[in-house]
């Protein structure tokens, strides 16, 4: 039996940071919402489970809880946080709020273990921690006992060993407490019994079958963007079903400069079916007057379909629609109680009704790292395993307010530069993410003695592994000046350039 742990959603915010940190220990994790039926938990036949955080208060009348027959499963658990008070909860132990001499802790904390539980077992005994909690662990149920400490907090850790369920009032995810990898592979390894098997090449051969096996002789279209998730679902395609499948690039008006043709160039002579769609005026035109970006992405996501609805039917009949959505999209895209931070064309912009049997994405559970590797593994080209991010509504994000092909044309220049600039400097490889925004503000300049009233250009550059969290570049002030003089003297109608130094979050990695 593949080894496989759950990670129960209770709502937090590093819920799939969980997902990721637990891959990283060569052991597969899915996330699952808490509404997910007992039943349909037990079938999957998790090797562990962890509950995440959250931010209500377990005892409260509108917090998520599940069945108390989660507890009778026979699987390992770890509870975090919130997590570890449901744990405490559900189990018949107390937990309280805390009062005015608080029990809560936030940031950076100091903590001891008994390294003597298989949860810290060959761990520092002291060492910081990350807490964020108001509530705190009151009475443990029976069975429990404290195997972690801070000053404020007694119940930091517990463990029931016979029952191999633990908790911590931390969050051993993150990056900021110290020996929180090495805690997650503890439970992976000394509690659920793992023996890490989960690899890439694994993934493959598993994605190969399944994939013969859902389509097994029908005909499938996959929306290529000539990006690294596409081309990877490309070459995954390719592997499974051969020439049943045709791969569409819709050039929509809206790539970076020459990139249409570059993409043409890289898979026209690649073995597959291979079609181009030139399809900028269409787009441009339902885009015309719009601002908003959520109507952006959704005309963008209904345009799409409505071409590859052509093509499929100048080809005959075809079953199945593939796209390259990756786990970021479908996470920001909103799923269960999850927010809406935006849609993606090709999750939440899809129409209700589309004329394919049914949409496939190979991808969906993958995260950006994991999809390069997937990449490497199956054999694709350096070049397009490392081609730059880019979103697939292109330029149409790129561009704060209406879009015209004026400020395409302008974006596309000047975004060119930039990126000229940073692989000259050879941080094309260090640098994760990094773009040009054509901000919809004007302001007052000098160029040859006379007053200009041009437009703001925004760079942009992150540093991520996931693209789920991310911070921005630290790029040179040598090289960010060779590429604001050249946008300003070689690109018409821009007299300023900024940098974007937020985050994310707050903010995301695009503009819109």
């Amino acid at each position: 039996m593949a080894e496989k742990i759950l990670v129960i959603d209770f709502g937090g915010q590093y819920n799939q940071l969980i997902a990721r940190r637990v891959r990283e220990k060569r052991v597969y994790a899915e996330v699952v919402s808490y509404k997910t039926p007992i039943k349909e938990i037990a079938a999957m036949k998790p090797t562990g489970i962890i509950f995440t955080g959250g931010p209500k208060s377990v005892y409260l009348d509108d917090s998520p809880r599940m069945s108390g027959e989660i507890f009778n499963l026979g699987v390992p658990i770890l509870g975090i946080c919130y997590g570890a008070q449901f744990l405490v909860y559900g189990l018949g132990g107390e937990i309280g709020a805390a009062g005015a001499d608080s029990a809560a802790e936030f940031g950076r904390t100091d903590c001891s273990f008994d390294v003597k539980s298989p949860l810290f077992k060959g761990l520092k005994d002291e060492s910081v921690v990350w807490m964020s909690h108001n509530d705190y662990i009151k009475k443990l149920p029976s069975g429990f006992k404290a195997v972690a400490h801070s000053a404020k907090c007694p119940y930091a850790a517990i463990e029931n060993a016979e029952k191999k369920f633990y908790g911590t009032q931390f969050h051993p995810e993150v990056n900021h407490t110290e020996q929180g990898f090495d805690m997650l592979g503890n439970f992976l390894y000394n509690v659920c019994g793992c023996k890490g098997e989960w690899t890439m090449s694994g993934y493959a051969e598993t994605a190969v079958k399944s994939l013969r096996k859902k389509i097994g002789n029908g005909k499938a279209l996959l929306a290529l963007s000539g990006g690294v998730d596409s081309s990877v679902a490309c070459k995954l395609l390719a592997k499974a079903i051969g020439n049943q499948l045709t791969c569409i690039f819709v050039d929509h008006g809206l790539m970076r400069k020459n990139e249409g043709d570059e993409v043409e160039a890289a898979f026209k002579d690649s073995g597959v079916n291979f079609i181009r769609v030139n399809a900028g005026e269409r787009f441009l035109s339902r885009l015309s007057g719009v601002t908003d970006p959520e109507e952006k992405r959704a005309i963008i996501g209904d345009e799409f379909i409505k071409v590859f609805e052509a093509e499929a039917k100048k080809l005959g009949a075809v079953d199945f629609l593939v796209q390259g959505t990756i786990y970021p999209d479908v996470i920001e895209s909103g799923a269960g109680d999850a927010a809406v931070i935006k849609s993606h064309h090709n999750v939440g912009g899809l129409p209700d009704h589309v004329d394919f049997k049914e949409i496939v994405e190979p991808l969906r559970m993958l995260f950006k790292d994991e999809v390069r590797r997937l990449g490497k593994e199956l054999g694709l080209s350096e070049e397009l395993v490392w081609r730059q991010p880019f979103p697939g509504p292109g330029l149409a994000i790129r561009i704060i307010g209406e879009i015209t092909p004026e400020k395409v044309a302008l974006l596309q220049e000047a975004d060119a530069i930039f990126r000229e600039e940073i692989a000259a400097a050879g941080l094309d490889r260090e640098i994760s993410q990094y773009f040009a925004v054509l901000t919809d503000m004007r302001s007052v300049g000098v160029m040859g003695d006379m007053r200009t009233y041009d437009y703001t250009l925004a760079l942009r550059g992150v540093s991520t592994t996931d693209f789920m969290t991310a911070d921005f570049s630290r790029i040179p002030y040598d090289v960010l000046e060779r590429a604001s003089t050249r946008i300003v003297n070689e690109v018409g109608n821009i007299n300023r350039v900024v940098y974007d130094i937020t985050s994310k979050p707050p903010s995301t990695i695009e503009w819109e």
